[in-house]
């Protein structure tokens, strides 16, 4: 038997390189040796697009894409069809945590400066990722056609029309037609559920491939390259399969026991993850009391609040998501790590989670509001969002002039 599945394998080899291509990514592949809980969040990210995707193609089985039929659709699987329920909560409560894996991913990135040379490539294809399944979520939160996804989608379309000239017409042309209707609906379904997708796939596909022709990077943001054994293997790391397979599975089973208890037991989340309103189906004639996005736009949705002008604000929400893309360029720190940076990184950093947090959080609050009873939203929004640039405008400066610590030779804390 064992030697039929060789010459079975020998064959396949010889017209597709499965075996070379398993070597050099899992097998062969070396990662640094102490790759913390941080790391855990890249493949739980993957295992989410997996959720959604799969869920996704359940879902669409029964689901209806027009303004007639798509609410009443919702309410079938919900109702009628079996484990139609648990399929369409997996798909809600998995685009919350989907989006939480990615925002602690990306804290990752800024802890230990996984942006930074030779590893530019893989934060741009990472932040292509990351603005797309903005892109991919919004259009799936307008499917339901509830009120919110259809006052949610009045008002993000509405911003394209601050743009000076093509404005009115790009705004009509996004819709479909001169007003929120079955065609945006349509259109949006089509785009949901094939093209950005497919576009997201191929992304991560790329965000991948670039990874592990630089390498992975690790807590001490030492290149672990430098130092090989007789064999020409890393001394300071270890093959990725078996000892990150198994160890990512300690991880994964964490994680999903708590998207579980979420999905089970809080699948609305208070109104954050599915809100109330959205159990109403969408009517034109009746705006509701307060319209936010769900909490994983919140942060620049804030921002976009913040500015008084309609156009500036759109501005600032654009510079927001854009200045990410350049963050490589901007830290001139000579070390990569949080961990040997000096002490504006260490307080910077933190602080900057922090405002993100608030940012976050007051986009899902009324404007007139006051955050922790305190002073008034808007308030805390303007200087939150000054904040926000400031960290990255600023970095080029504190990154070069702070003082740093002597970064080791080989990696530490390796198990």
């Amino acid at each position: 038997m064992s030697k039929q599945q060789n010459t079975l394998m020998g064959w396949i080899d010889d017209r597709l390189p499965v075996t070379q291509t398993y070597e050099k990514h899992m097998s062969k592949y070396y990662a640094p040796k102490n790759f913390n809980f941080w790391y855990f969040f890249g493949v739980i990210s993957m295992l989410m697009l997996v959720n959604q995707i799969l869920t996704g193609v359940w879902l669409t089985m029964n689901f209806t894409p027009s303004a007639e039929a798509a609410f009443a659709s919702v309410e079938y699987i919900m109702r009628d069809v079996e484990w139609g329920w648990l399929i369409r909560y997996m798909h809600s409560t998995g685009a919350t945590f989907f989006f939480v894996a990615v925002y602690l991913h990306m804290m990752r990135a800024l802890l230990y400066g996984s942006y930074q040379k030779p590893r530019e490539l893989i934060w741009i294809f990472g932040m292509l990722i990351y603005l797309l399944l903005m892109a991919e979520a919004f259009m799936g939160y307008v499917l339901p056609w509830g009120q919110m996804s259809y006052w949610g989608a009045q008002v993000i379309i509405s911003l394209f029309g601050a743009i000076p000239v093509i404005g009115e017409d790009l705004t009509t042309w996004i819709r479909g037609d001169f007003l929120i209707s079955g065609a945006t609906l349509n259109r949006f379904f089509a785009l949901h559920v094939i093209a950005l997708p497919l576009v997201i796939v191929a992304l991560v596909v790329l965000h991948l491939l670039a990874l592990h022709e630089v390498g992975s990077n690790n807590p001490d943001g030492v290149d672990i390259k430098k130092h090989l054994d007789e064999n020409g293997k890393p001394l300071d790391g270890v093959p990725f399969h078996p000892y990150y397979t198994v160890h990512d599975m300690v991880g994964i089973v964490v994680f999903l026991m708590v998207f579980c208890s979420v999905m089970f037991f809080f699948p609305e989340g208070n109104g954050f993850m599915l809100e109330y309103p959205n159990f109403e189906p969408a009517n034109g004639l009746k705006t509701p009391e307060h319209i936010a996005p769900v909490w994983y736009f919140g942060a620049f949705y804030t921002i976009l609040r913040a500015v008084p002008d309609k156009l500036l604000g759109v501005i600032a929400m654009g510079a927001a998501i854009a200045i990410l893309f350049v963050l490589p360029w901007l830290d001139k720190s000579p070390v990569r790590s949080w961990r040997y940076k000096g002490m504006f990184s260490k307080i910077l950093l933190p602080t900057f989670a922090i405002v993100f947090l608030i940012l976050t959080w007051l986009g899902t609050q009324p404007a007139s509001g006051h955050f922790l009873g305190l002073f008034s939203n808007g308030t805390v929004a303007v200087w939150a969002t000054i904040f926000y640039f400031a960290f990255f405008l600023t970095m080029p400066i504190w990154t070069r002039i702070e003082k740093t610590k002597p970064v080791p030779e080989r990696v530490t804390g390796g198990h």
